[in-house]
């Protein structure tokens, strides 16, 4: 059984957990297993969770979920000995509004916010706002990362969003190509790494077992889409006219931070 086997079977309150050991980059190495992890949010890691997570050995944790979220979620276990920055990649005076109507809003409320492609409209202008305009948090992840911050574990509420993105940004910086983002990304999608999606007892498709159309209208919102990730490499393009643009000019990073990150992440075969 392998680590990513093992933690998929141990991590009982950590949901979309994965190592990103063993994606290729353009020029023949590979990312180095156990450097460079993702996931959801810890707060309800369990105590062999926690365990698991332990035997890492962690340098860093960043959390990409706002104050509000965290009010809702609650605050990330504490893990020995492991670093953890909160770097919010939301607002959330933006958002806390329109997720309180997600989790306790009524059919027709959902229908009027979220129907006729509003949803997918939604997510696709969030992916496009945090490539334009989180670019300094971002490349001070990277920078961290190339500084020695490894091995590092990223997320956010359900580890498909924020942490998916800057997991993505990451992967660009140590030359994976687009394909094999994108392949990592849709992961997100399997059944036991999907965000529990509670909604209030007392609305109709309510609890954690909802209605079809409830599950219909939320589904652009905790679906991992090609076209999200697609919309931020489009920005990228549109803004920067390419990658190494965008890395160099939007992010900050000179050609020492990527040697250096690559020198943490990668391996050589």
């Amino acid at each position: 059984m392998t680590q990513q086997q093992s933690a998929e079977t141990v991590l009982t309150g950590v949901r979309n957990f994965r190592d990103l050991g063993g994606l290729p980059t353009a020029d023949g190495r590979r990312v180095a297993h156990g450097r460079l992890f993702r996931s959801g949010h810890l707060a309800r890691a369990t105590a062999a969770d926690q365990a698991y997570l332990a035997s890492l050995g962690l340098h860093t944790v960043f959390d990409f979920r706002n104050s509000a979220d965290q009010a809702l979620e609650g605050q990330d276990v504490a893990l020995p000995g492991v670093r953890n920055v909160n770097l919010p990649l939301t607002d959330p005076a933006d958002g806390s509004e329109f997720w309180a109507l997600v989790r306790d809003g009524d059919l027709a409320q959902l229908r009027a916010a979220l129907g006729q492609g509003q949803a997918v409209g939604r997510m696709v202008a969030s992916y496009r706002w945090m490539i334009h305009r989180k670019t300094a948090e971002h490349g001070r992840v990277v920078r961290a990362l190339a500084a020695g911050s490894v091995p590092v574990l990223m997320h956010c509420s359900a580890g498909k969003d924020r942490a998916g993105l800057t997991v993505a940004v990451t992967l660009l910086a140590l030359g994976v190509e687009r394909e094999a983002i994108a392949a990592d990304y849709l992961k997100s999608n399997a059944p036991h790494r999907r965000y529990l999606i509670r909604r209030g007892a007392a609305t109709e498709g309510g609890g954690t077992v909802l209605s079809a159309e409830v599950s219909e209208l939320l589904a652009p919102l905790f679906d991992a889409r090609a076209e999200y990730l697609q919309t931020a490499f489009d920005e990228i393009d549109a803004v920067w006219g390419g990658t190494k643009r965008y890395l160099a000019e939007g992010l900050g990073l000179t050609a020492a931070d990527r040697d250096r990150l690559r020198d943490q992440l990668l391996t050589d075969g």
